[in-house]
């Protein structure tokens, strides 16, 4: 019920953009519709920290550090969601993990590495 696949990370030059998504591919599509989905990134050495969220109702939250260069999105009915990453930079630069919460039980993907480098 809990298994979350991410893919989409590489290496990319500053400036650049990634989509990186996330599947749900054993969660029960109601449940899926009615879990707060997320990102969260942690860099070599630093904690994890947020990046955005999306409701189940639509409305996002983002991290200071990624507004308006970052967007989050979702697909209820293919239970995927999304980060759209623009104008990347060095410090963006972490191991990418999607995130579930349903009912308060958070659920994770293994994560997936993003490289912003020349």
């Amino acid at each position: 019920q809990g298994q979350l696949v991410e893919s989409g990370g590489g290496l990319v030059r500053p400036g650049g953009s990634l989509r990186l998504s996330c599947k749900a591919p054993t969660t029960i599509l109601s449940v899926f519709s009615n879990s707060v989905m997320g990102w969260y990134r942690q860099a070599p050495g630093k904690e994890r920290d947020l990046v955005a969220t999306i409701s189940t109702a639509g409305s996002t939250n983002y991290a200071d550090s990624v507004k308006g260069r970052f967007i989050i999105s979702r697909d209820n009915s293919k239970r995927m969601v999304y980060l759209q990453m623009n104008g990347l930079a060095p410090e963006d630069t972490a191991v990418y993990s999607c995130y579930r919460n349903w009912r308060g039980i958070d659920f994770w993907g293994q994560g997936t590495q993003v490289t912003v480098s020349s």
